[in-house]
């Protein structure tokens, strides 16, 4: 494939796409339909625009089916529970057994995962993992004890039902008194929309993986870049990323171009309302039910007081702002002074934005704030902490970038040799078939590396590339990745505001298994751009092996991204118990996003029984193959 023209003119959204960015004002279910209908969906218990419903107790009757939406003014079919979108919130309290019949009124097969919420492994609602899916006119029943408290959520798992409209938020009153002091409580539940029939954007994905990005390096910025560096400077910078085959503001895979973001399943311009009382505590669970957008919040004019995420209280941290990915979820504290405020979730690569408002009364605005700036990947996020040790097979001329020198063509950096492997352990591999180059689901066990050098007290630094990683699924590897957790991310570094970080996270109750790791268990989560092909260890789901787990085990587990997009894994069933560089425990996760060349490494204990699920919470990323198989036995 040749190298991309270094100058590109990037399209402007269409002006249908511009026009509709911020959607209807009355967009969502049961737009555009008669008044009979419009009363038939009534009688039936449809929510009105925006309101999900609240259903409560320990038995749920859900209804799987398709339902008319219009967000852009393109009619289009979402899937939804009981008819509203979101799904209706489902209030349970820690200690009961929940049983809920789920009802598929659907032409097609289709699931429920509980995201988060620790079960038997039989009814985590994953289909070809743990049960078989619930097929066109079955009813299938989930039963299990409520074990946890706090904010979650649940979503399809069966092809792309998530992203046409399948979510709903889940919230667990605990069984003695509640730890987090609020007068009021909202659940905003942000998440995205494609009036495209998701397939049709996968294909085009699969054809030129940034189809939908509009943020492309421009003859403007190119001049701009020239006028503050020098031509030649500004020669080389995009010379180096052409012959990388690489794009500097390939953040996101999808955009505005065919995205309508929305918040309570509001578009922007519907401007979804939060009500409160001048000197309340007010607690915002947000959750992030996107099938592709990572968010960053904020609330101009206030402070968030971060006090729970993925359903564990947390240490108080105030901030201005955080990002997160899909699958987390964040619940913050604010004390709002004046009548409105604006709730400002603008998408990663910078696009669109949903918007919802905190308001004394209905109808009330405040200002919304214009877009950040696109910013560019910078080395660090492409190389890790040398700016090096990530062989992309390229050209092998010596390239300068401004203020940063030694790029070499991507070769020469460590290349495929014996030097880059030198750190796997092939004896705890043994029984792998090498010939194949499957070394699979066994995620690269390195105990007895670890235990020779000196035991598993801080988490291993030295990158372990599994051959696997070594074929055409593979586009590039980071020999030396950034450990540091303190980086809020590429877009909110230096913006002025105090920006949440995984380093400002602590689960003040501590690690629920005092044990120190067994053994250590490391994952690559890896890509091809051009190709978009999106793996773990350079292995697609259907190649690999299930990943093994001893019942009991304690055991630490490195995610290492050999990638240039933000990953927020997702390990179901149990807990991931997120640690420092130093091997101090931080806070207890159920998601985890792992930023471009960045190492990150956390505790599991095995003891949850089954088979489960472990994958990349991004739609498009899992369905492509950045999935794998966990075994617990």
């Amino acid at each position: 494939m040749p190298p991309r023209s270094p100058f590109v003119i990037a399209p402007p959204l269409g002006l249908s796409r511009r026009r509709f960015v911020q959607g209807l004002a009355a967009g969502g279910v049961l737009a555009g339909l008669s008044t009979p209908a419009l009363r038939a969906f009534a009688q039936q218990g449809s929510a009105t625009r925006g309101a999900a419903p609240v259903l409560k107790g320990t038995e749920f009757d859900l209804v799987i089916a398709e339902s008319p939406v219009n967000f852009t003014g393109k009619p289009g079919v979402a899937t939804t529970i009981n008819g509203s979108l979101p799904a209706p919130t489902l209030r349970w309290r820690e200690g009961d057994t929940v049983t809920i019949r789920v009802t598929n009124k659907l032409r097609e097969a289709t699931s429920i995962h509980w995201h988060g919420i620790i079960l038997p492994y039989q009814m985590d609602g994953v289909p070809g993992i743990s049960f078989n899916g619930i097929a066109p006119g079955e009813t299938f029943t989930y039963r299990f004890k409520v074990q946890q408290s706090g904010s979650y959520w649940y979503h399809s798992h069966s092809g792309f039902q998530e992203l046409t409209g399948m979510y709903g938020a889940i919230i667990i009153d605990p069984a003695g008194a509640e730890t987090i002091r609020a007068d009021r409580d909202h659940v905003l539940l942000f998440s995205d929309w494609t009036d495209e029939d998701p397939m049709r954007v996968f294909t085009k994905l699969k054809s030129q993986s940034d189809y939908y990005n509009y943020n492309q390096p421009t003859v403007f910025d190119f001049f701009r870049d020239a006028s503050r560096d020098g031509m030649a400077a500004a020669i080389d910078k995009r010379k180096m990323w052409n012959e990388m085959r690489m794009n500097p503001t390939d953040l996101a895979d999808l955009s505005a171009a065919t995205l309508t973001y929305l918040a309570n399943g509001v578009t922007p311009a519907g401007n979804w309302t939060a009500l409160f009382r001048p000197g309340e505590r007010v607690r915002l669970r947000m959750v992030n039910g996107a099938g592709n957008t990572f968010y960053d919040v904020r609330i101009p004019g206030l402070k968030l007081t971060v006090v729970h995420v993925d359903g564990v209280d947390v240490e108080p941290v105030t901030v201005d702002e955080f990002r997160f990915g899909p699958g987390e979820t964040v619940d913050v504290i604010v004390q709002p002074r004046d009548d409105a405020y604006t709730i400002f979730a603008q998408a990663m690569d910078r696009t669109g934005y949903a918007r919802a408002t905190l308001a004394v009364r209905e109808g009330l605005q405040a200002p919304v704030p214009a877009l950040d700036p696109v910013e560019w990947l910078t080395m660090n996020d492409m190389m890790g902490s040398m700016m090096g040790g990530m062989d992309h097979g390229g050209s092998g001329q010596a390239m300068e970038m401004t203020g940063m020198t030694g790029m070499t063509g991507m070769t020469g950096m460590t290349g495929m040799g014996s030097g880059s492997m030198s750190g796997m352990d092939h004896g705890a591999m043994a029984g792998m078939n090498h010939g194949a180059m499957n070394h699979g689901g066994m995620a690269m066990d390195h105990s007895q590396h670890a235990a020779a050098a000196g035991g598993l007290a801080v988490p291993s630094t030295t990158a372990r590339h599994a051959r696997t990683e070594y074929g055409a699924s593979t586009d590039m590897r980071v020999d030396m990745a950034r450990t540091n957790l303190d980086d809020p991310g590429i877009g909110l570094r230096n913006n002025g505001r105090r920006v949440l970080t995984l380093a400002d996270l602590h689960t003040p109750s501590g690690p629920l298994d005092k044990r120190g790791p067994g053994r250590e268990v490391e994952l690559h989560l890896t890509g091809n751009m051009e190709r978009y092909a999106w793996s773990l260890d350079g292995l697609e789901f259907g190649k690999s092996t299930p990943v093994h787990f001893k019942h009991g085990e304690r055991l630490r587990v490195i995610l290492h991204n050999d990638t240039m997009m933000t990953h927020p894994m997702h390990l179901h069933g149990m807990w991931s118990e997120l640690e420092s560089p130093d091997g101090r425990f931080l806070a207890r996760r159920h998601t985890l996003p792992v930023q471009p060349a960045q190492r990150i490494s956390f505790l599991v204990t095995a003891d949850a029984l089954g088979r489960w699920a472990w994958h990349c919470h991004l739609m498009f990323h899992m369905d492509a193959g950045m999935f794998r198989e966990v075994v617990v036995s």
